[in-house]
């Protein structure tokens, strides 16, 4: 057993370069307020506790030596990181969503530090962020990322190169499919802006004397809170069940 702990370490090196880099960049794991210590850790715990899942699968591998290992290595690390980016565009139509919720009930200058978004982002967006990651974790979604780690090496063997050209197709249409989920997630409050301003208009038209805006924004304020709160709870939920929908048609 002690003489084949070189060749377990070098199998737990190849998994770990691609387990690692998924984690590295899934969504709640990989934010900045999150220590880089802390997220190696994670990586090296989830490389463990995959391991018994997928030694087999690396382990005939772990006999490279020096440049044919490395020749492993890197196109373990492209793929995980690949597949995190994939997962972390999909999660961000819950910040396109809050972000849209902010501008309708004007709350974009109520901005916070996010590194989520890599910089600063509306109050009620990173709210929104921080109750579906809550969501998400409560309806079991992260266990799908753990199983899309696994199934990947189906779809992408040990030490291959993927094909570019389909992985920049899937982030174009995941792109694609994030923008349209977020806006959808955000159209009642879309609805309710459309309605206020249009309101607000014909106000200002009858009573042009009338200063609409300083009247208007409290009651606008007031009234956005109280439809995000109310709707907040299916939002959250949907945008769940989104997520899972895509990870289980993409893996499946």
């Amino acid at each position: 057993m002690i003489a084949d702990l070189p060749l377990h370490a070098t199998a737990f090196l190849i998994l770990f370069a691609r387990a690692g880099a998924v984690v590295m960049l899934l969504p709640v794991f990989s934010e900045d307020a999150i220590p880089a210590q802390i997220r190696l850790f994670a990586a090296m715990g989830m490389t463990l506790g995959l391991w018994g899942f997928l030694s087999p699968t690396v382990a005939p591998f772990a006999q490279a030596k020096d440049l044919a290992l490395a020749a492993i290595l890197v196109p373990e690390i492209v793929v995980g990181l690949a597949l995190g980016l994939i997962m972390r565009m999909m999660y961000q139509a819950i910040s396109i969503a809050g972000s849209l919720i902010s501008l309708q009930i004007g709350l974009t200058s109520a901005v916070i530090f996010d590194p989520g978004q890599s910089g600063h982002a509306p109050i009620l967006s990173r709210f929104v962020g921080v109750a579906a990651a809550v969501v998400c974790f409560a309806m079991a979604v992260h266990h799908l990322w753990i199983g899309a780690i696994i199934k990947s090496y189906r779809l992408f063997p040990v030490g291959v190169f993927p094909n570019t050209a389909d992985f920049a197709d899937l982030a174009v249409r995941v792109a694609g499919n994030s923008l349209a989920l977020g806006v959808s997630l955000a159209a009642p409050l879309l609805v309710y802006g459309i309605v206020f301003n249009v309101v607000l208009g014909l106000v200002a038209r009858v009573a042009p004397a009338l200063q609409v805006f300083f009247i208007a924004q409290p009651l606008n304020l007031l009234l956005g809170v109280t439809i995000t709160a109310a709707t907040l709870g299916a939002v959250l939920i949907a945008f769940a069940n989104s997520l899972a929908g895509w990870m289980n048609a993409g893996w499946s």
